[in-house]
């Protein structure tokens, strides 16, 4: 990982979750981090916790705010760009269609835009997600080259911002023109400490836990997903962003990036594990009356990445779920959480 000490880097969602693990680990890689997203909606943010605002260069922003973006970009320089910034939930866009489209489609041209005019950008990776492709619920992985679609409004913004950043990469990148390399990550489902959304399962599940009643209510206990520890992701989000500096050639495409197959689980098996993880609670199923769509089965193929990227999952669902709970037991303690979080990047990296 020394090719990030003293690297400028930009991380759009930066007080998301994964953008708040990201943003820290890079800190401690010796790299220039900046970052802009909106102020996290919930009372608790791992970015806080963790301290990271006083390592870097963080602003405040919406994603589409072009402004916020050019004075960032012109105040930062980054040669690396990790776009996170996102509605990330299902739910939620059915509320809310506008502002999701508005977020995820229009936040990521926006972002592109910003890149083509700062000429020190070498490398963007673009973060979707797995939910990009049309699901057909079949049992076999989807590849990158599969058909794109969506059923609500979160996977469809994210399937029209692989083909906004496929059109914008032919229109304005390459050579002759910008000489920043572009690829989008298509990660599977993450679970890890530091979560704090609503509405999704593990900081449910851990409120559930804690909270005074004790009580775990699953809406959809049989929908299979690719679990994986959020640091799997973002190694290789950095493993993706150095070899698009430093390739001759490729890379600069669609990636899927999950657990192996033998590892996908329902969310009851990731609830009741973390229940007895965490040595406390109980689960109790929660059927809902007009629930809205979500996807029963989902698995990814990740083949590509693990042949050309030499990537691949470190930590089996075990692990996962031992890591998740540890960290939330040491929060509940009143631990150094930046020692905890560290110790668990070295791991990742050992």
């Amino acid at each position: 990982m020394r090719f990030w000490a003293g690297r400028r880097v930009l991380v759009t969602g930066h007080t998301g979750f994964k953008g708040a693990w990201l943003a820290f680990w890079l800190a401690e890689l010796g790299a220039e981090v900046s970052g802009l997203a909106l102020p996290h909606l919930s009372g608790l943010n791992l970015h806080d916790i963790l301290g990271t605002a006083e390592r870097g260069r963080f602003v405040q922003a919406d994603i589409n705010d072009r402004a916020a973006l050019e004075a960032l970009f012109a105040e930062a320089r980054p040669e690396v760009v990790i776009h996170m910034a996102a509605q990330s939930l299902v739910r939620p866009s059915y509320e809310a269609p506008v502002e999701t489209f508005a977020t995820n489609l229009l936040g990521t041209v926006s972002l592109l835009d910003a890149v083509r005019r700062c000429p020190e950008v070498r490398s963007v990776v673009v973060v979707t997600t797995d939910k990009v492709y049309e699901n057909r619920e079949w049992p076999w992985g989807y590849r990158e080259g599969d058909t794109l679609g969506g059923h609500d409004p979160y996977s469809a913004s994210k399937c029209c911002a692989e083909i906004a950043v496929a059109s914008l990469r032919r229109s304005f990148f390459g050579p002759g023109r910008h000489p920043a390399r572009i690829a989008t990550a298509r990660a599977g489902n993450v679970i890890g400490g530091g979560d704090w959304s609503v509405d999704r399962l593990v900081p449910d599940i851990v409120r559930g836990c804690l909270g005074e009643a004790g009580v775990v209510h699953l809406r959809n206990p049989d929908s299979v997903r690719p679990w994986q520890h959020v640091l799997e992701p973002l190694h290789a989000y950095l493993t993706l962003a150095e070899r698009l500096c430093t390739s001759p050639t490729g890379i600069d495409e669609a990636w899927n990036i999950g657990p192996d197959g033998s590892e996908n689980r329902p969310v009851r098996d990731v609830a009741h594990a973390l229940v007895a993880a965490l040595g406390r609670g109980r689960v109790e199923i929660a059927s809902e009356a007009g629930a809205l769509h979500e996807a029963r089965l989902l698995n990814l193929d990740c083949a590509k990445a693990r042949a050309v990227l030499d990537w691949r999952p470190k930590f089996d669902f075990a692990t996962c779920v031992e890591m998740t709970a540890m960290w939330y037991a040491a929060w509940a303690r009143g631990e150094d959480m930046r020692a905890i979080t560290r110790a668990q990047i070295a791991g990742i990296t050992a």
